[in-house]
């Protein structure tokens, strides 16, 4: 009985301009994905944790969230590598996550 066939997958051997080009494209999901998730979970801990009425506290982190996501995007683009971004905005939107469930603030359902 012959030996089962062992396929040879061949590597994929990207250039350097591809690599680059992926990196890019990696960072540029990260900002807006990640930079969005994150300044979302900072609206929602602010809102939920400002000392002031409901409605004021919901408009300043709301306005805040505008900087938030600015300065996450940049952040972003100033790493030296996409996984450092990726880490760097999924770690604290962890935290912040682990928190709002902690205060029974953050709602998982769908209606």
């Amino acid at each position: 009985m012959p030996a089962p066939a062992i396929i040879k997958i061949a590597r994929l051997r990207l250039s350097a301009g591809a690599i680059y080009r992926l990196g890019v494209a990696s960072r540029s999901v990260a900002a807006i994905i990640g930079g969005y998730v994150l300044a979302a979970l900072v609206t929602m801990l602010l809102s939920v944790s400002l000392p002031m009425a409901r409605s004021e506290a919901v408009m300043t982190a709301t306005l805040l969230s505008f900087a938030i996501y600015t300065c996450a995007v940049l952040w972003v683009f100033a790493t030296r590598s996409a996984l450092r971004a990726w880490l760097g905005l999924l770690m604290p939107a962890a935290v912040i996550a682990a928190i709002l469930q902690w205060m029974d603030a953050l709602s998982w359902s769908l209606a």
